[in-house]
């Protein structure tokens, strides 16, 4: 009888401590802020990264090259090029751009360029390969193209997947960063809540101790609390970031998207669920281990 009291005694007292916490709503929420606003920071580079990762695949897998031909090249000559490589293998599609026509397209994006004569624009062949070339068959051809005496120059846009690439790399050095930054902030946020809520609740705390709850029953609803400020603050901040995501969106240029040859695309899912998961777990752990010295509170 006397152990169905103390069970009886313990539960009332586990249930005071959960209607305990819905009275300080007010500091969960701060709480929750100071997370989602850690969180944004960290999503926003993976977000950054995600997609400068789309770009340079998407530009190392295009196939693309610019021949520009030299001024003094015969028309004869630039025809029987653009014959052959037509018929080599790997390429989908040759289009001659005459001078004129260069001019045309760069004084349509920038008319401060419109007193430049034709003869500042050389002529060029853009030529599109195939998913089924390689970087190796590519620069095979470019080599052999660079050598034929109607070729200036020949352009596989190579150093903008290398900057690309460059940038990648900061990109996922910055990332590291903020997680670091975001693993303090979580810490040092829900462990200074779960302190400040085990003080206000001390009465409650105290009464479970004296009807014989241990350390780990009277630490369960903090922990619980603090996975969920994680969980919920992680989940605002993509929230939040998504908004923001669908408003930078609306506004993207489509000649920039037909420029760059994708458009921006969020967070994959996994990523959005794996956040809000780290949340939970940073949360909860961090909730623990703030109250392992519970007794001595």
């Amino acid at each position: 009888m006397d152990l169905e009291n103390s069970n009886s005694s313990v539960s009332r007292g586990m249930f005071g401590t959960w209607r305990a916490g819905r009275r300080d709503w007010r500091l969960q929420a701060l709480s929750v802020f100071s997370l989602s606003v850690a969180f944004i920071c960290l999503a926003a580079a993976i977000l950054v990264v995600t997609n400068v990762e789309a770009l340079r695949d998407r530009w190392s897998r295009a196939g693309r090259a610019t021949i520009y031909l030299k001024d003094a090249a015969k028309e004869p000559d630039v025809a029987a090029l653009s014959q052959a490589l037509s018929q080599t293998e790997g390429v989908s599609r040759v289009r001659r751009v005459t001078a004129e026509e260069a001019r045309k397209e760069v004084i349509s994006s920038d008319e401060s360029l419109a007193a430049l004569p034709v003869e500042a624009f050389p002529g060029s062949l853009e030529v599109a390969f195939n998913d089924t070339i390689t970087d190796e068959q590519l620069q095979t051809i470019a080599l052999k193209l660079r050598a034929l005496p109607a070729v200036d120059t020949v352009e596989t846009y190579e150093k903008w997947t290398d900057r690309l690439s460059a940038l990648l790399g900061g990109g996922v050095t910055a990332a590291l960063f903020l997680a670091v930054i975001v693993l303090g902030a979580v810490v040092s946020v829900v462990g200074s809540t779960m302190r400040l809520l085990l003080q206000r609740r001390k009465i409650e705390v105290e009464v479970l101790r004296l009807v014989g709850a241990t350390d780990n029953f009277v630490r369960t609803p903090f922990v619980v609390e603090g996975a969920t400020q994680g969980a919920m603050g992680a989940g605002l901040a993509i929230a939040v970031l998504f908004v923001l995501f669908l408003i930078v969106k609306d506004r993207f240029d489509q000649q920039l998207s037909n420029l760059t040859g994708l458009m921006p695309t969020f967070l994959p899912l996994p990523v959005a669920v794996a956040m809000v998961a780290l949340g939970a777990f940073l949360g909860g752990t961090t909730a623990f281990f703030s109250l392992r010295k519970i007794a001595t509170v």
